[in-house]
């Protein structure tokens, strides 16, 4: 029942983090504030999807 996807910086688009979700606790998207290097400041990631 794990999934493994990406969090994908909301403003840079910059693909950050891999993580793994139970899917039947948590059938929704993800969505967290988590640190972008890239920004370098703390911003809103959301879940994609990993193929």
């Amino acid at each position: 029942m794990r999934v493994t996807f990406l969090l994908k910086c909301s403003e840079c688009g910059e693909e950050n983090y891999l993580t793994e979700k139970n899917k039947k606790n948590d059938p929704d998207r993800l969505e967290v504030m988590k640190y972008c290097p890239r920004c370098r400041k703390q911003t809103l990631h959301k879940e994609k999807t990993k193929k």
